[in-house]
């Protein structure tokens, strides 16, 4: 059976860089967007956990949308996070990223309020029917409060533009039961399963860890589909360092990863408060990893 891939199959969850006085860097963004894209990577995720959501304005990432559209000028799919606690603002936010030239939507759950099934599956439809985009739903509970259920899911993938799900739900047997029985696109949101879930007929991944390696992650990928599995185990094996210094040190991957490209002299910026930047030992850990990796 062939894998639905309606964004690719290596996306990256970009970040969104600021200036040192902490204002929108659209060069930035359309330098290290082209960076990635050059780099393997094809499509970018917009104003998603990685991407400061919460601290951008509806106007900044609008603006983000237009200036990495141009930078990529069709060589790579625009996602943008438009995901709110209002169902009302959510789309507001879907209708001006497609009006801003995005290829598709990255819808998380409604965080806070913690929805019941029922109301977190009609908050989806709403979305789906507000706009002509694609729609990628991202499972995080660990940062909503709120899972979208595999057998939600299931329902939700009836509607005609609900075509993916980015996977940080840390449920392997969710994620088996729902591409067992639905056409969804599944994208491995968390680096330590790339491989694994596209095994099973996973679509890919969109990647936090892209933003520094986009290579060295999509080359898991290409071995694999070449009929390589052992190499592509050892590639993400060899990955494995990093994957776990920039997700699993305590910090958020935005903190990580900004510290990590401004060591090495790329786009990314301070973060904004609540978010402090990393600190010294970390980022001298990350760039052994990153070195050992073989990056340069």
């Amino acid at each position: 059976m062939t894998t639905h891939r309606p964004f690719g199959r290596a996306l990256c969850a970009m970040i969104t860089p600021f200036t040192d006085a902490g204002a929108l860097d659209l060069d930035g963004a359309q330098a290290l967007a082209d960076r990635l894209v050059t780099d393997g990577c094809d499509g970018l995720v917009l104003s998603g956990t990685t991407g400061e959501s919460p601290t951008t304005t509806d106007a900044e990432k609008a603006a983000l949308i237009t200036a990495v559209r141009e930078a990529v000028d069709g060589r790579a799919a625009v996602v943008a996070g438009v995901g709110t606690f209002d169902t009302r603002h959510t789309v507001e936010l879907a209708l001006a990223a497609e009006k801003a030239g995005a290829d598709g939507l990255l819808v998380v759950s409604p965080y806070y309020s913690r929805p019941p099934q029922d109301a977190l599956e009609a908050h989806f439809r709403e979305i789906a029917d507000a706009s002509g985009l694609p729609l990628v739903l991202y499972d995080i509970p660990a940062r909503t409060g709120t899972r979208i259920e595999p057998d939600t899911l299931i329902r939700l993938a009836e509607h005609p533009r609900i075509v993916a799900v980015k996977d940080c739900s840390y449920d392997f047997l969710g994620a088996q039961k729902v591409l067992a029985r639905t056409g969804l696109a599944y994208y491995a949101g968390c680096d330590e399963h790339n491989l694994a879930l596209y095994a099973v007929g996973g679509a890919g991944y969109v990647s936090t860890v892209a933003n520094v390696v986009p290579g060295p992650l999509r080359a898991v990928l290409d071995a694999f589909d070449a009929g390589d599995t052992a190499r592509a185990a050892l590639l993400q094996q060899r990955a494995t360092a990093l994957i776990e210094l920039t997700m699993a040190s305590g910090l958020p991957g935005t903190v990580t990863v900004k510290g990590l490209l401004n060591a090495l002299h790329r786009p990314a910026g301070p973060v904004r408060a609540p978010l402090r930047p990393a600190g010294r030992d970390t980022v001298d850990g990350l760039l052994a990893a990153y070195e050992t990796l073989g990056a340069g």
